[in-house]
């Protein structure tokens, strides 16, 4: 059975030759040559030898005009689509390298929140459920009830949550609640199939499409908690999980470096009003 225990300073020490030890060392090895990115272990998932823990990283940008803009990026919700993690780690890298792409914004990187599935390769958890349908549904999921106390403690202004669906041929992607998620993923989008293309059909994963983007979702996803107020704009973004990884990261990056350079100039604009 999977447990939880308290978050601290440094992650637990896991098995070296598994998924999340090698995805969490790339992230330590960024950290140590960058001290501002900051680590910190939510808590210990799973028993030894499969699990491990939920980290976050944490950077932020050079002051902007005003307060920062928080976001969230997380992936590997799904043990199967490792792509995710691995693109935090070079759009981390990239803004480490280039600061002023993250000017006025505050990012927390989770580069995988179900650590048994990506050390087993399944999409479920160790008790062999989607953890994407099991949010703020009074789950019982340690997982879940993790990140369902870190959404509420750290109020975002933004949530992207990365996937990789092995059904899809193209890029697609979900936009959530505010107009602002659909004004932000579609040149997101238009960025990222420079690398792959979208997927253009007009029914994807169940859901009415419109050149890759899909307004509605299952129920359970990750996201803000109900309550929030005011709601956070929230993006799924999808690679097709067939494409070759380098592809899969290198489109995840300019998808997120167009969201950010978007945000930016809607709340520039918005200021000016």
């Amino acid at each position: 059975m999977s447990t939880l225990l308290a978050p601290s300073t440094s992650t637990t020490a896991v098995r070296p030759d598994t998924p999340l030890a090698s995805l969490l060392e790339a992230f330590r090895g960024l950290a140590v040559r960058h001290p501002e990115l900051l680590e910190l272990s939510l808590g210990e998932i799973g028993g030894a030898g499969e699990g491990g823990a939920i980290v976050r990283y944490t950077w932020r940008g050079p002051r902007g005009g005003g307060d920062r803009l928080k976001l969230a990026l997380l992936a590997g919700i799904h043990g199967d689509e490792p792509a995710g993690g691995w693109a935090l780690l070079d759009f981390a890298a990239a803004l480490l390298a280039e600061p002023e792409r993250g000017v006025g914004f505050e990012f927390v990187f989770y580069p995988c929140v179900n650590p048994v599935g990506l050390n087993r390769g399944t999409r479920t958890n160790a008790a062999g459920l989607d953890l994407n349908r099991e949010f703020w549904r009074g789950s019982a999921q340690p997982e879940v009830r993790l990140l369902e106390r870190e959404l509420a403690n750290e109020v975002f202004d933004g949530i992207i949550a990365l996937h990789a669906d092995d059904t899809s041929h193209g890029l697609y992607g979900y936009a959530r609640g505010r107009l602002l998620a659909e004004e932000l993923l579609r040149p997101a989008l238009a960025a990222a199939a420079e690398v792959i293309p979208a997927n253009h059909d007009p029914v994807i994963d169940g859901f009415r499409a419109e050149f890759g983007l899909i307004r509605d979702c299952f129920c359970g996803v990750l996201s803000a908690p109900p309550e929030q107020r005011p709601q956070p704009f929230e993006i799924i973004f999808e690679t097709p999980a067939l494409a070759p990884l380098p592809a899969q990261r290198a489109a995840t990056v300019r998808a997120l470096h167009s969201v950010t350079a978007t945000y930016r100039r809607f709340i520039s604009y918005a200021a000016g009003l």
